[in-house]
């Protein structure tokens, strides 16, 4: 009786028998028939309206699966991003990277400064941006990329890993320099950045100079040839300051430590040829 009760229901209702989220949808849909009902709108605007409701709810729902697909969570906005507490960016250069330019020009951004100055935070909105775009985009720490890619290799399936990554336009490489990665890391980190050469953009965060990356990776061989791609095509912003997370209790910090920490990449590198395969594959 109960199934008959809800499906009588449902016929004299039909829509509102629809699923939760569907809710404002059918909202809007009662609304634009009640004006048209009312004589305040023609057919022909009643229908345009409500392709432009369902074109906009279609679009919400893609842009959230692709937030959660792409590893974006919890969302950044360069609107949320206070530029006043970090002087030494440059706001318009910034702007300018949102237009995703360099996405098309599959370069590499390199988003560099001390811990808490703002680098995730630029690296995750400029992903937010590039998903509202229709861009495929993923994230993740490079320590979890080395995890994902070293327990690939493990069951055989390195290759189809390599080219899951590889496939976005925009793949986001955050927390550079913060832990140790062994040389076998290093080794396949260099084979997916070598398969996105010059065919996808990324962004790469870190708290350590470009001089400092033969120490990070553990071998100066890989470092080089790492450098020799990310290099090649690249826009790097310097950060400079204090923790953007820690400035509530900046009166709590050492003063050794609030002061501007400069990360001065290293100068222009000639281009060069690439180094052997073996070179780097078995450093």
């Amino acid at each position: 009786m109960k199934e008959r009760a809800h499906d009588h229901t449902s016929r004299q209702n039909p829509r509102r028998a629809g699923r939760a989220e569907d809710a404002p949808c059918v909202e809007a849909l009662d609304h634009t028939i009640q004006r048209l009902e009312n004589g305040e709108i023609t057919a022909i605007e009643a229908i345009d309206a409500l392709l432009s409701e369902e074109y906009a709810t279609r679009e919400t729902r893609r842009i959230d699966v692709a937030l959660r697909t792409s590893k974006l969570l919890p969302i950044k906005t360069l609107e949320s991003f206070d530029f006043s507490f970090q002087p030494s960016l440059d706001r318009e250069r910034i702007a300018a990277l949102a237009q995703l330019d360099f996405v098309r020009r599959a370069e590499v951004v390199h988003f560099l400064g001390p811990p808490g100055t703002g680098k995730s935070h630029l690296a995750t909105a400029l992903g937010v941006a590039a998903v509202k775009a229709g861009r495929q985009v993923y994230r993740a720490s490079l320590a979890d990329l080395i995890d994902a890619l070293a327990k690939a290799e493990r069951q055989g399936q390195l290759a189809e890993k390599i080219r899951f990554y590889a496939r976005a336009s925009l793949l986001i490489v955050d927390e550079i320099g913060y832990l140790p990665i062994s040389r076998g890391g290093a080794n396949l980190f260099f084979q997916l950045v070598n398969a996105r050469y010059e065919k996808g953009a990324m962004i790469l965060t870190s708290n350590r100079g470009f001089a400092e990356w033969g120490e990070v990776f553990g071998d100066p061989v890989v470092a080089t040839a790492l450098l020799d791609r990310l290099l090649h095509h690249a826009v790097v912003v310097q950060i400079e300051g204090a923790s953007y997370r820690l400035r509530a209790h900046a009166d709590l910090i050492p003063e050794h430590v609030r002061a501007n920490a400069r990360i001065t990449p290293p100068p222009p590198q000639k281009r060069r040829a690439r180094p052997p395969k073996n070179e780097v594959a078995n450093p």
